[in-house]
């Protein structure tokens, strides 16, 4: 994630109707024909996966040894690029998640995932990949790769060594796994860069990985559309692939930056999806105020309709962040769900774009906060132990009841960046009485900087979130 002075509104009421879903087909040989006829009866088709994937994943260990990889290649016609996966053109329907969680990929239309660490993931590579090929998903495997801001030295020759060696294993083991689509070389080594050296060490990595693995292509994902760094890989590693930009409101200046740089290579998205926190107007504390996720929505459908999708003879893939949460600034900027597990609008939007069709039931949508009579944007100031008014309006296009959960938390202080870990900021109990649309609370007894917070859940597994920053005098 690179800083942008660039703010651009989140705010975007036309939701965009995409392909019908179709789910991979090299994946589906674990999954019985029977299987699948009583899904198509019932329409239950995703759980039908799920249920079947057990089975895949046994057969999947038993023979992995014995498989072969499907054919991953780039093609270009007249300037304009394809991917194929087996011969056939593949859409990608991506999302990066770091968690164990495949099953609800699959269920809202999701085909593919990205990672973050061949090691370092939540489950090991063998066991995602094989759960991933028995539920008809495939993989964009993350190699680690040390990062100047972390103290690594790309003059460090023997370092240099070193990490290439490990990755060399990292390819040797998983390279003929038939759920393998990409490899990334590294995410965001550029950010703060000032060796570029870094991308000597990319290309040696991608000439290794062509030796050993002529079957999936390569690239590496960068922070922003940083002209720095394509300068540096057109001048260092011409063994890419393509390239892949991580980018969030500004995505929408893609289109520009592309046309004004004369980049005509093919490349993915590994990243998009919410307003970056360093996109967003600041209280006059340093604060960044987050969009509700109503609004975060918004901007995804935004993104996919002026981007991805009229774009898509370049942008050739691209995974949708965060399919799960973390903390990052706040519990709530990136995850496309709660900590709770409830889904979000976001993901509702995603089922539209995969799979042209709503889910049954919908998140609920929810109106920024209004407190002591003054949103976010107005700097609010509260007296220490004093009471004030907080509301917020929620709408669910279904009519179920609404349940509310508001918290204070103090504001983050973490200095991290590039979505390095977070301390999740502790909850300031006490304070709120009831919980409802409207409520009364009392001002911390510290001073300093807080955040109020307000969750509505529907009781169908779905969420809507908003919060706002305040100061206490």
């Amino acid at each position: 994630m690179k800083p942008s002075k660039i703010l651009l509104s989140a705010f975007v009421t036309s939701i965009l109707s995409t392909a019908n879903i179709c789910h991979a087909v090299h994946a589906m040989d674990v999954v019985s024909s029977a299987s699948l006829s009583t899904a198509k009866k019932t329409g239950n088709m995703s759980n039908s996966i799920m249920a079947s994937s057990h089975v895949g994943i046994k057969s999947s260990k038993m023979s992995i040894k014995n498989q072969t990889p499907i054919k991953v290649e780039i093609l270009e016609e007249n300037g304009k690029y394809r991917l194929l996966r087996g011969g056939e053109p593949y859409q990608v329907r991506g999302a990066g998640i770091s968690s164990t969680d495949l099953e609800s990929l699959v269920k809202f239309g999701g085909n593919s995932m990205r990672n973050w660490a061949v090691d370092n993931h939540a489950e090991p590579a063998q066991q995602l990949l094989d759960r991933a090929y028995a539920m008809g998903v495939t993989v964009s495997l993350c190699l680690e790769f040390a990062r100047e801001r972390h103290g690594f030295d790309y003059n460090d020759k023997a370092a240099v060594a070193k990490q290439l060696a490990e990755n060399r294993v990292r390819v040797e083991k998983y390279k003929n796994h038939p759920a393998l689509l990409t490899w990334i070389i590294g995410n965001e080594v550029n950010f703060d860069f000032t060796n570029p050296k870094v991308f000597d060490a990319v290309n040696d990595t991608a000439k290794m990985i062509k030796e050993l693995d002529p079957n999936h292509p390569t690239t590496t994902a960068l922070a922003g559309f940083d002209k720095k760094a394509l300068i540096a890989i057109s001048e260092r590693a011409p063994d890419l692939d393509f390239i892949s930009f991580q980018m969030y409101a500004d995505l929408l200046n893609l289109p520009h930056y592309i046309e004004e740089f004369g980049f005509d290579k093919p490349y993915f998205i590994t990243e998009w999806g919410s307003v970056g926190h360093w996109e967003v107007h600041k209280t006059e504390w340093g604060a960044p105020v987050e969009n509700t996720s109503t609004e975060k929505a918004n901007n995804y459908s935004k993104s996919y309709s002026q981007v991805l999708e009229p774009y898509g003879d370049q942008a050739i893939g691209n995974y949708v962040f965060l399919w799960g949460q973390k903390q990052e600034k706040t519990s709530t900027w990136y995850g496309m769900f709660l900590d709770s597990g409830e889904k979000t609008e976001a993901v509702d939007v995603m089922h539209h774009i995969w799979s042209g069709s709503w889910p049954e039931n919908l998140a609920p949508r929810i109106s920024p906060i209004i407190l002591d009579d003054r949103g976010a944007f107005d700097d609010v100031y509260l007296d220490a132990g004093q009471t004030y008014k907080a509301s917020v309006n929620v709408v669910d296009s279904e009519g179920d009841n609404i349940r509310y959960v508001w918290k204070i938390r103090s504001e983050s202080s973490s200095g991290s960046v590039g979505g390095d870990f977070e301390y999740v900021p502790e909850i300031v109990d006490g304070v709120i009485k009831i919980q409802d649309a409207v409520i009364e609370l009392i001002a911390p007894q510290k001073s300093g900087a807080y955040r109020l917070f307000v969750y509505a859940f529907d009781g169908n597994n779905n969420a809507a979130h908003a919060n706002i920053p305040f100061y206490v005098k």
